[in-house]
């Protein structure tokens, strides 16, 4: 790998600085990690964890002035489960404020931008690592760490994944415990893991998608073997050979041909679909995502959770909230804040909030009455308009509307819709609560990485890592 200033600096830029230290150097708390194990699955493994998952070496901040200072009581499951293998724990990664971005840089002032380490020539203006778990995929893509974990609320984990040229899943909801992840959209948010290769994904993947009696939304034994059975009864158990895989006619953007030739050869059946409601999926997303983030963030006014500040003793309680809120939240958060709680307003309720509930439920049907393999959790299979049942095993899409942009690149006023554009790609499959992944798929006439998604029913996470693992090796030859 040629290593140039640039690279160094992405590095740098990916790893979070200890804030307690009065000249923070990029790596200056790595030495406070967890050091690994010599036994385990993942003895010795070097892996990063995003700053909203709890670790209680150093203070989980989730990139935000408001949460300086807290240091969790407790590992996150996920981050445990990793340890108890003899995972070495290198560090937490930055990432955009409390997961509410597409760039990493809705960042605190004393925190500068990741910038993207997937650059082809030397000296090229910086671009975007993605976001919000920018900081994850910087790191596996550098070869800082051999793993990272990141959260996927409408794309966080496959974006970025996408952009630096590595390997990104968001799970089925619920496959990985959320305890001890600070919340941003409770019905939306999933960890999930980057790695250089799909082999690395599925590695982590088998050791932290384990039931958690203490995380509700954790699904149970019975379900995951219950979508073990299914995918041994529909599927060959090697292979892509009569795999369906579906084409959505709604997006515009399509993967190269010379990539659907190389599925075709390997016995895969390609063929064009109808997703519908994909069209409204963005705006569905950031109602309800916004609207949960409005009441998951109301904890954070400095009695329990948030920094406080100094200059505040004095006011009474209301006016010291707000002015914790004000000053420690950053403008991203604040403008989602607010729109969240315009939706859930009594004026809007009926006709933002449950609408968008409305178009969340149309996508998750369009999607069931797609797949041939059912729902583990439904009695029935979903029937298509026209009586036909399902007739596909895996939707293929590009992941990204584009390349990596530059940093900064949004005029002003615009910024704003154009990176909430940048989800587009990802949002249906987290409004849907399936499995996801971004594999690495060529390169852009720019030269940078691009990648495409495998979203498949959910639980059939091997399904995905099976016809991943396909595409890794057409990769390869470009």
């Amino acid at each position: 790998m040629r290593i140039t200033r640039q690279r160094l600096q992405s590095v740098a830029a990916a790893i979070k600085p200890r804030i307690s230290d009065a000249s923070p150097t990029p790596y200056s708390w790595i030495s406070n990690a967890t050091p690994g194990s010599s036994t385990g699955k993942l003895a010795g493994k070097a892996i990063a964890i995003k700053d909203n998952i709890s670790y209680t070496v150093a203070p989980t901040s989730c990139s935000s002035s408001i949460l300086r200072d807290y240091n969790p009581p407790y590992n996150a499951t996920c981050v445990q489960s990793l340890i108890s293998e003899g995972a070495h724990i290198v560090g937490q990664t930055k990432m955009d404020e409390f997961g509410m971005g597409s760039t990493t840089s809705h960042l605190p002032s004393y925190y500068s931008p990741v910038h993207n380490p997937a650059s082809p020539q030397p000296n090229e203006p910086p671009r975007s690592a993605g976001g919000s778990s920018g900081g994850s995929a910087a790191a596996v893509a550098e070869g800082s760490s051999w793993a990272a974990l990141g959260t996927d609320t409408g794309g966080s984990v496959r974006l970025p994944a996408s952009f630096c040229g590595v390997v990104g899943l968001k799970p089925s909801y619920g496959l990985i415990s959320r305890r001890g992840v600070v919340a941003y959209a409770d019905s939306l948010d999933c960890v999930g893991v980057l790695g250089r290769d799909i082999d690395t994904v599925e590695q982590v993947f088998e050791v932290v998608s384990q039931p958690d009696e203490r995380d509700m939304t954790c699904a149970s034994l019975s379900s995951r073997n219950k979508a073990l059975e299914i995918l041994k009864s529909y599927i060959p158990e090697t292979g892509i050979e009569g795999i369906r895989i579906g084409l959505p006619k709604e997006i515009t953007q399509t993967a190269s041909s010379s990539l659907l030739d190389y599925l075709k050869n390997q016995g895969a059946i390609i063929q064009e679909v109808s997703l519908p409601s994909i069209e409204k999926a963005l705006p569905a997303y950031y109602v309800l995502a916004s609207a949960e983030a409005s009441s998951n963030l109301g904890r954070f006014g400095g009695n329990w959770f948030g920094s406080s500040i100094t200059d505040t003793v004095d006011k009474n309680g209301e006016e010291r909230r707000k002015r914790i809120r004000t000053q420690g939240f950053g403008k991203e958060v604040k403008k989602r804040i607010l729109a969240g709680t315009w939706a859930l307003s009594a004026d809007e309720f009926d006709n933002t909030y449950l609408k968008a509930l409305y178009l969340r439920q149309l996508l998750r049907q369009n999607y069931q009455s797609l797949f041939r393999i059912p729902h583990p959790h439904s009695s029935h299979q979903q029937i298509h308009k026209d009586g036909k049942k399902g007739v596909i095993d895996l939707i293929l899409h590009p992941t990204a509307i584009g390349t990596a942009p530059l940093l900064n690149s949004g005029e002003k006023g615009t910024k704003g819709s154009d990176e909430y554009s940048q989800d587009l790609l990802t949002v249906p499959a987290s409004l849907a609560g399936l499995p996801s992944m971004s594999v690495p798929a060529g390169k852009g006439q720019d030269g940078w990485p691009l990648g495409v998604s495998l979203t498949g029913q959910w639980g059939m996470e091997k399904l995905i890592f099976r016809l991943g693992r396909v595409i890794e090796e057409w990769n390869k030859g470009q």
